[in-house]
C-alpha cells in the first residue's frame, strides 16, 4: 500500500475511533445518552434534517459568508505578509498594530461590526475578515523570513526587480507557510462565523448553522445539536481536506516530503 493510502486510510480512521468510543460510551450510559446520544441514533435526525432543506440551507448560508470572507482576507494578506516579510521598514511599520488587533477575542468587537456594517451580511463577513486577515498576514510573513537568504540576495545580483524579487523569491519559498496560514484561517473563519450566528439577535430564519445550533438548544432539540455539531465538523474537516489537495498541486516537491 502506498503512502498515500495509508494517509488516506489513517485519516478516515481517527474520526471512525473517536464516534466508536462515544457510541460505546453511550450505549453502554457510561455517559448519558439524553444528552451524549449515540451518532448511530443522530442518522435519522440527520436524514430528516437534510430532506425538510433545513439543514442543507444553513450550511449553505454560513459556508458562502467563510468562503467570501477567506477570499476578502486572502489576496491583501498575502500580499502585505510578502511585503512585510521582504522590507524591514514594513515589518516594523505593521506588526504592532497586527499583533494589537490579532489578539483582540474577535466576538468582542462583534458589537463594534454591527454598528458599523449593521445586522446583516455585511457585519457576518466583515468579523471573518478581521479574524483571520491578520492570522495569513504573521504566517506569510514568517514564511518570507524563512527563506534562505541567498535566493534573495542572489535575485538582487542580477538585477530583480521589487515585482520580480515578489513572484520568483518571497512567493514560491512562501507558499508551505502561507497554506498552513490559510488551513488556521479557514478553521477559525468557521469558528468565528458559527459564534456570529450564536450570537445573533436576528430573526430571520435559516441564518447559518450557529443559528441552527443553538436554536436547537433553545427548543432542547439535543439530536438537531449534535447533527450541527457534527456537520460543523465534517464542514471544517472538507474544507482542510480541499486545501491540502490545493497545497499538494501547487507543491508536488514537498508532497514528497511531508
Amino acid at each position: 500500500m502506498t503512502r498515500r493510502r495509508w494517509e488516506l486510510l489513517l485519516s478516515l480512521l481517527g474520526p471512525l475511533v473517536v464516534l466508536g468510543i462515544w457510541e460505546f460510551l453511550s450505549r453502554t450510559q457510561i455517559i448519558d445518552p439524553r444528552f451524549w446520544p449515540a451518532p448511530t441514533s443522530l442518522i435519522d435526525t440527520m436524514r430528516q434534517q437534510i430532506s425538510s432543506g433545513a439543514l442543507v440551507t444553513n450550511v449553505r448560508i454560513s459556508l458562502v459568508r467563510v468562503l467570501i470572507g477567506f477570499m476578502i482576507a486572502a489576496v491583501p494578506g498575502v500580499i502585505i505578509g510578502l511585503a512585510m516579510g521582504l522590507y524591514w521598514p514594513v515589518r516594523v511599520f505593521l506588526m504592532p498594530v497586527a499583533t494589537a488587533i490579532y489578539a483582540i477575542p474577535k466576538l468582542a468587537i462583534l458589537p463594534l461590526m454591527l454598528i458599523v456594517f449593521g445586522v446583516g451580511e455585511s457585519s457576518k463577513i466583515a468579523i471573518i475578515v478581521v479574524s483571520i486577515f491578520f492570522l495569513i498576514v504573521l504566517n506569510t510573513m514568517s514564511g518570507v523570513m524563512g527563506i534562505d537568504p541567498t535566493y534573495r540576495d542572489v535575485a538582487q545580483n542580477l538585477g530583480a526587480s521589487r515585482w520580480q524579487l515578489f513572484t520568483t523569491v518571497a512567493w514560491p519559498g512562501a507558499l508551505p507557510a502561507i497554506f498552513t496560514g490559510f488551513r488556521l484561517a479557514m478553521g477559525f473563519a468557521l469558528l468565528v462565523i458559527v459564534g456570529t450566528e450564536f450570537l445573533d439577535g436576528s430573526k430571520r430564519e435559516p441564518n447559518g448553522i450557529g443559528w441552527y445550533i443553538i436554536r436547537s438548544w433553545n427548543l432542547l432539540k439535543v439530536d438537531d445539536l449534535f447533527v450541527g455539531l457534527l456537520v460543523v465538523a465534517f464542514i471544517a474537516w472538507v474544507l482542510n481536506l480541499l486545501l491540502e489537495v490545493i497545497e499538494r498541486r501547487l507543491l508536488p516537491w514537498r508532497a514528497e516530503v511531508m
